[in-house]
This record gives structure tokens, sequence and C-alpha cells, in this order.
């Protein structure tokens, strides 16, 4: 096992010897990074390809151009996030200023999942980086190749007291999860999350939860077909389908249900299938144990499209006439495995929907905007797409998060600097006041308080 008690104690005396805080020095090692990503783009691509049978341009695209922006975004705006604000200050404070300064936690723990363990890892780490804190990795055990080509990229960093990476499996997380850290930053499933919040209560550590949880996506009867069923099965089977925030159920109008199911079947033929053969770039399921858990969830009576499997390879699977209760619908997929539900009522839906636990991501077709508005306002998830799917977290702009039991926190450009930093509160008074706050307190200053507060 790593000293992971040496290394978190080594992280901890760089951070108190202040060489975090200067924003000259963090620009500089986010570029050193941004570099350092550049020169094993194609380590990662190889690593990739053994982990999952992902092609490059899904690497490309699903994790190494959004850690690239990522990093990018704070060196860009790295000055703008760290300055002091000064803020309008009360009636009662008069004359004063307020300010607020951005400070860092300190020592930050980042545990990251398999299912986008590039992704997943270091978007995260830009974000505590720019912020002025040094950082702790824990990449995905399952995702060995990938995990160890971030081991050996920070190893070239050579800053080991900034930014450390801990490779090992369970016996590394619960030695993590026994030191004490100032922020942990976790994305993973409920179970270890709940440890993790366990965990950090010990040392009232703050958290930030990335969890998951089943995800609807409702086709409604004036949606564009051809739009949703595109943009649903890309979605769907992204990864084959193991993204925490893949359209999880599709619930779809029954007066449009053949016809949708018509273009979703096309849209798996083109876009996976060559000469009836699946495409030799399909991703795999992450390991055997993964592999027989999603496929528990098949009843083949209701498969109407794919089901096959070979090696840890499954083909794009449709299931039809699912219902709320069928064991598919009892957790999250995480699997290439499409499940349909017709329905007649869209407020009877909402309604069942709105029972269940809150989703980490929530999708609604139709060619009503006004609609589309109503429906994504009143139901709670923590993000979500209007005539799409997924593409929410691609906008840097937008938070990322989860709410209840599908998370709690938020990250992704500006939210991720504002998460790991504290926003330090400072009141700048003047000689002059006011004094009736003083002892002893009169009648006379009683009157006045209630006067000044409106009070009869």
């Amino acid at each position: 096992m790593n000293d992971i008690e040496g290394i978190v104690a080594r992280q901890r005396e760089y951070f108190a010897s202040g060489k975090t805080l200067s924003l000259e020095a963090r620009k500089a090692n986010l570029e050193k990074i941004e570099q350092l990503l550049l020169k094993y783009r194609l380590r990662f691509e190889e690593a990739f390809k053994n982990d999952f049978n992902k092609c490059p341009f899904d690497v490309l695209s699903t994790e190494f151009f959004m850690v690239l922006e990522e990093c990018r975004y704070m060196k860009k705006h790295l000055r703008k996030l760290a300055k002091v604000r000064k803020v309008r200050t009360s009636a009662v404070n008069f004359p004063s200023k307020g300010y607020i300064y951005q400070e860092p936690y300190g020592c930050v723990l980042i545990m990251a999942p398999w299912n986008y363990p590039l992704q997943l890892a270091l978007e995260p780490v830009f974000g505590a980086i720019a912020a002025g804190n040094t950082v702790l990795i824990k990449p995905a055990s399952y995702a060995k190749n990938v995990s160890q080509a971030i081991h050996d990229m920070f190893e070239e960093f050579g800053e080991p007291g900034l930014v450390s990476v801990v490779l090992g499996r369970r016996n590394e997380n619960q030695a993590l999860l026994e030191q004490r850290f100032d922020y942990i930053f976790f994305t993973g499933g409920e179970t270890v999350g709940r440890l993790v919040l366990e965990k950090a209560a010990v040392h009232l550590t703050p958290c930030s939860l990335e969890l998951g949880g089943k995800s609807p996506c409702i086709v409604d009867k004036d949606a564009d077909l051809d739009l949703a069923a595109r943009r649903i099965v890309w979605g769907k089977f992204l990864n084959a389908g193991q993204t925490c925030v893949a359209p999880d159920y599709i619930c779809v109008h029954s007066s449009i249900h053949d016809a949708f199911l018509e273009k979703v079947f096309a849209y798996i033929d083109s876009f996976y299938y060559q000469d009836g053969h699946i495409n030799g770039d399909f991703p795999y399921l992450i390991n055997e144990k993964h592999f027989q858990k999603v496929i528990s969830f098949i009843d083949p009576d209701k498969v109407v499209k794919g089901g096959k499997s070979e090696g840890r390879l499954l083909e794009p699977t449709v299931m039809d006439e699912v219902g709320f209760d069928d064991p598919i619908m009892q957790e999250e997929i995480f699997g290439p495995i499409m499940p349909i539900i017709a329905f007649d009522d869209l407020e009877s839906l909402l309604n069942i929907i709105s029972k269940r636990e809150k989703p980490l991501a929530f999708y609604y077709f139709s060619r009503d905007k006004k609609k589309g508005k109503q429906v994504l306002g009143r139901m709670p998830f923590g993000g979500g797409c209007f005539n799409d799917t997924i593409m929410h977290l691609t906008n840097e702009n937008l938070p990322f998060g989860g709410v209840g039991r599908s998370g709690m926190g938020s990250y992704h450009g500006k939210k991720s600097f504002e998460t790991f930093s504290h926003s330090k509160p400072v009141l700048a008074k003047s000689k002059a006041e006011i004094k009736v706050k003083y002892p002893p307190y009169s009648e006379k200053k009683y009157s006045f308080l209630r006067r000044f507060g409106r009070i009869k």
C-alpha cells in the first residue's frame, strides 16, 4: 500500500509553504499540465482502447477534449475568478465596505469513477488547482490502463506536493478516507458515496458527491420524432450506456410509439452496424462483474432489438412494453439497454416520476417550447435538456451536479472554482459609527431600533 499518510502530510506541508497562492504559480502549473496532456494524448487513446475498446474519436470527444477545455477555461479566467469582489453593505454598517475573498480550502481529495476515468478524474483537478489547493487524485482501479497513464503523467509533472496520484483498490480507498482532508470531491455510486459522507463527517469535511440515478427521457406526442430518436439513441448508447447522465428509460406517448421505435431501430443500425455486424469500436462493458449485472436486467420476452452478447460486448438492446414495476426499473442500468414505457397522459406520467428518487438528469422532447419550460421547471433533477440528451454537460456556463440521492454540490467552469474555494467575507469599517448598539439599552434606543426595523 502507498504511504498515504505521508503523501497527505507532504501535501499539507506544500500548501502551508504558500506555493499555491500566487496566481502566476497556479497558471504556470495549469499550463504545464496542459502540455503534458497533449504529450500523453496517444497514450490515453491506447489506454482507452485496452480498457473499453474505445475508438480515438470517442476518446477525444467524450474525454480528452472536455478535460483540455476545462484546463484552458481556468487559465483564461483565473484572474477574474480569484479577484476580490466588492459588495454592498447594509445601512446598519454605514459607513463601511464589504469584500469577498476567494480562499483555497487546502488539501483536496478527488476520487474518480471508472466510466469516464480521465474526464471525471481531471476536470475537478483544474478547478482545485486554480483555486489554490493541493490535490490528491484516486483514479478508478477498474480502468487500470487509463489510471496508470494518469499516474505516470503526474509523475512527470514532478510536483508531488501539489498533485499526487494514488493507485489501488478498496484498501487504498479506505486508507484515504481515514485521513483528514480539507475538501473531498467524489464521483461514483450511492453506496460508496454514503461511506465517503460518513468518513467526512468525522472531521466535518465539506464534500461534493456526484452520484447517479435513473434519468428519465420523455418523448411527447408533438415531438420531432426523427430528432428525438437520433439524439436519444446517441445519448443512450454512448460509452455502451456507461454514462451517469444517459437517458436511463424512455417514456413515449402511445400515439407515436410505433413510429418512434421504427426510427430508433433505424438509427441503431445506422450508427452501430455495418453489413449486419456490430462495429468493431462499439465500447465494451468495463469488466465481467459489471457485464453480468447489466445482462441480468434483460427480459428476453420484452427484447425487440439486440440482446446478443460476446465477451464483454453487449449490443445495443431495446426492451418494449416495460412497466415501472419491472426489475430493470429498480436501479440504474449503466449499460446499453433502452427500456421503452408507453404513456397516454403527460400529467399522470410526471406525477409517477416525481414520486421516484430525484434523478441526475431529465430530458424532454416536444415542439412546444412553452410546455417544455413548464415541464423542466416543475420536475426535480440535477440538470437536463429540452430536445437533446447529455449535452448540458458540455456547456461550461452550466453547473453540473446532482440533487437528493443523485448527489450534492456542482462543478464545471466558474462553478468548479467556487466549489474548491471558501468565499471569505470581510467588512471594512470606518471610525464613524451609529452608537446605538452599545449598552446600556434605554427605552429610547429600543424605540429607535423598532422604527429602524419598521416594527410596530
